[in-house]
This record gives structure tokens, C-alpha cells and sequence, in this order.
């Protein structure tokens, strides 16, 4: 019953309410640095963007959104969709509920509508920001972002927003939470654009490309404040499982 409650809109207000204020609150007792330090009037002339991100790190994101720059966010239908897409919203950033899935997971997802507003907040101006994987594939850069960028003709910015001090999550996707009164960075990688023709062997490859520039953004801003990413690895120790249990069922009887 308890559980039930907090998905009533009441809840999912006061939740998503007390979340923005949070952010607010570390984003205004963290010293932070951006890098480049020039990266805001050099993205001016490519607007709209497509912003990535991995999951698990999408909580700091809206600190580096300039009041100038109108946004939207994919959000999930389900879970913490509901107060997460309030916080956005206190926090001057629309949300699209969606996301990314695999198989039977698809039409539940709500991924093709998605889509469509998604291109439509584009084609009005506005910057949509999502993570670049799916649920419980973490750090692997799934399709969906490059075939966004091959529609829309928009550049992905890969995006990392890290505080020293922090809560670190022992959850599929390492997710972080900043705490107040510490210091922060802000790294946005190279533009990655796909031209609406590209070919399948081109989009792998900006599949690719989006998934090194987060690896390689939050590293750096990671290192930006003496600190290890504790979310590197996971791709690696996933394929790693997949590898053993394919293993394991080939030497089976």
C-alpha cells in the first residue's frame, strides 16, 4: 500500500518537487569547472542538439543546461519517471515519457511515440536530452540516439556532470547523486553527426563514436576532481558474463 501511495500524483509532485530543490541547492554550493571552457558559444550555431548521456549519471545533468538554451528530456514511464519528469519540469526542462527497449519490451517502453515527439521538440528548436543506453545494458550505446541524429540531421554532444562529493550506488548502471559543498565538472565531448543517407556500416560507427566520447568525457571529468568513475568497466564485465554464460551453454550436453 505504502509503495502504491508514492505513485499517486500527490507524491509524485512532492518527490519531484524536493528533487529539484536538492539539485538547486548542489549546484549552487559546488565549485564548477567546464570544459572546453568556450563550449557554450561554440554549440550556439548547431542548435538544437541531441545531448547524451549514460544512465545512472542523468541525475546531474540539468546543471549544464544555460537558461537560454530550451530542453527536453526522455523520461520513462515507469518508476521514477513520474517525479524525475517533475524535478525537470521545476527545473525549467520538459520531459517526453519513453524509452529504449528490447524485444517483447518495446511496445510497453512506449519507444515510437517517443520518437516522434522527440523529432517534433527538434523540429520546434528545442534540445533533447537521453540516455545513449537501455536499461540493464549499461555504458552500451544503443541505436536509438544515432537513428534520432540520422532523422533529424541534429549533432549528439556526449555529456559527463560529476561532483566530488557524492553518492555512489552499488546499482546495474553505478548510479551517482551529487551531495553540496564540494566541486563539480562539466565535460562536453566532440559532435557526432549522422547524415539523414548513412548507411548501416555509418551509423555503427556513430554508434561507436557516441559511445567513446561519454567513456572518454566522463573520464576526464572524473579525473577533473581526483576522482575514479565508478561506472568504468561495466561494459567490459558484461561482455565478460555474456562470453561465460554462451560458454557455458555450448559445453552443455
Amino acid at each position: 500500500m505504502g509503495f502504491s501511495l508514492l505513485k499517486t500524483r500527490f507524491a509524485q509532485e512532492a518527490l519531484g518537487r524536493s528533487l529539484a530543490w536538492y539539485l538547486r541547492l548542489v549546484r549552487r554550493t559546488n565549485r564548477f569547472v567546464t570544459e572546453p571552457a568556450d563550449i557554450y558559444e561554440r554549440v550556439r550555431p548547431e542548435l538544437p542538439l541531441i545531448i547524451a548521456m549514460w544512465h545512472g549519471q542523468h541525475i546531474m545533468i540539468p546543471f549544464a543546461r544555460p537558461d537560454w538554451m530550451p530542453a527536453c528530456s526522455l523520461v520513462s514511464r515507469h518508476g521514477d519517471g513520474g517525479f524525475n519528469a517533475v524535478a525537470l519540469r521545476e527545473l525549467g526542462i520538459g520531459a517526453i515519457r519513453g524509452s529504449g527497449a528490447m524485444g517483447k519490451k518495446v511496445r510497453e517502453k512506449g519507444g515510437a511515440p517517443a520518437f516522434l515527439a522527440m523529432m517534433r521538440r527538434l523540429a520546434a528548436g528545442e534540445t533533447m536530452v537521453l540516455t545513449a543506453d537501455i536499461p540493464k545494458r549499461a555504458r552500451v550505446c544503443g541505436a536509438g540516439i544515432v537513428a534520432l541524429a540520422r532523422a533529424s540531421g541534429r549533432p549528439i554532444h556526449p555529456i559527463a556532470v560529476v561532483t566530488s562529493r557524492r553518492i555512489d550506488f552499488n546499482s546495474w548502471d553505478r548510479a551517482s547523486i551529487g551531495l553540496p559543498f564540494g566541486r563539480g565538472a562539466i565535460v562536453v565531448g566532440e559532435a557526432v553527426s549522422v547524415a539523414r543517407d548513412a548507411d548501416e556500416a555509418t551509423c555503427e560507427a556513430a554508434r561507436l563514436a557516441v559511445q567513446a566520447g561519454l567513456d572518454a568525457a566522463h573520464e576526464r571529468a572524473y579525473a577533473l576532481i581526483g576522482a575514479r568513475d565508478p561506472g568504468a568497466g561495466l561494459r567490459e564485465a558484461a561482455a565478460a558474463r555474456d562470453a561465460a554464460t554462451a560458454a557455458a551453454k555450448a559445453a552443455r550436453p
